[in-house]
């Protein structure tokens, strides 16, 4: 994933990621080495609990790593401080937000939190982005909604421009499709796509949307039990580093197709 001649973003030496408490130290990947490009869409793959989620908690300075480092522009992310971090890289996480009766416009204005001064006063500047954020996400028909009136699909597209009004060079985005039907997963999929083409961000997600992903993302990351594997779909099908992502008996990797599918009995 890296080039000496391109501009790596985002960058993990020797990392290790997992969970620490007083008395033990869980470490669920060890050794992880990645250089991100700038202006990539980057999916990362693997089952249920082998530590998507807990890599970009660890990518976004959420948690602390075990071991190793992370680098975002040549700086150490544990030198970042929280207000430099919020205005180089932004999160979308799948938690429920809690309830309010701020709009999908206020909501969106969050993001300019991190460049407001201490009244939150919105120059004609942060109104540009906020409505420009609200343009590239095609959610401008719902800025005056309340967001608890919103569908799944609506939310995320809303949670999206949040991060773009924030207009950060990364955007980090945990599942971001996990509640939604396959039209709008693609539509999500498709926006992400296209931010990145358009706005030459950096955009990273975990994801279960495989074959999605393998359509539409740029670079990817895949968890397995014994390794981690990254690169572009090309460089990885070369590999054989799909047939590792799926237990063998349920789930092939195709190929000719590039797809994942499902072996019949």
């Amino acid at each position: 994933m890296s080039s000496n001649n391109k501009h790596i973003i985002l960058k993990t030496n020797n990392l290790s990621i997992g969970y620490k408490t007083k008395k033990e130290e869980n470490c669920i990947a060890a050794n992880i080495n990645l250089s991100i490009e700038k202006g990539k869409f980057v999916a990362i793959m693997g089952k249920n609990g082998i530590g998507k989620s807990t890599l970009l908690r660890t990518l976004s300075k959420v948690q602390k790593p075990l071991k190793g480092t992370v680098t975002i522009n040549n700086k150490k992310l544990s030198s970042y401080t929280n207000l430099e971090l919020s205005t180089t890289l932004s999160l979308v996480l799948t938690e429920r937000l809690p309830l309010s009766q701020l709009t999908v416009f206020e909501l969106v204005a969050l993001g300019r939190q991190p460049y407001t001064n201490w009244v939150d006063k919105l120059t004609k500047e942060h109104l540009k982005k906020i409505l420009w954020a609200i343009e590239q996400t095609e959610i401008t028909h719902l800025k005056e909604k309340r967001f608890h009136e919103l569908s799944d699909g609506q939310l995320q597209r809303v949670l999206i421009a949040r991060a773009l009004a924030q207009d950060t060079e990364i955007i980090i985005l945990d599942e971001p499709t996990a509640h939604l039907d396959i039209h709008h997963t693609f539509k999500v999929f498709s926006l992400l796509k296209k931010l990145v083409e358009t706005t030459g961000k950096t955009i990273i997600i975990s994801t279960h949307e495989v074959n999605i992903a393998l359509q539409l993302a740029d670079e990817f990351i895949l968890l397995t039990e014994n390794k981690l594997h990254s690169g572009t779909s090309k460089e990885l099908i070369e590999k054989n580093a799909f047939d590792e992502l799926f237990p063998k008996e349920l789930i092939s990797f195709n190929k000719t197709l590039e797809q994942f599918v499902i072996k019949k009995k």
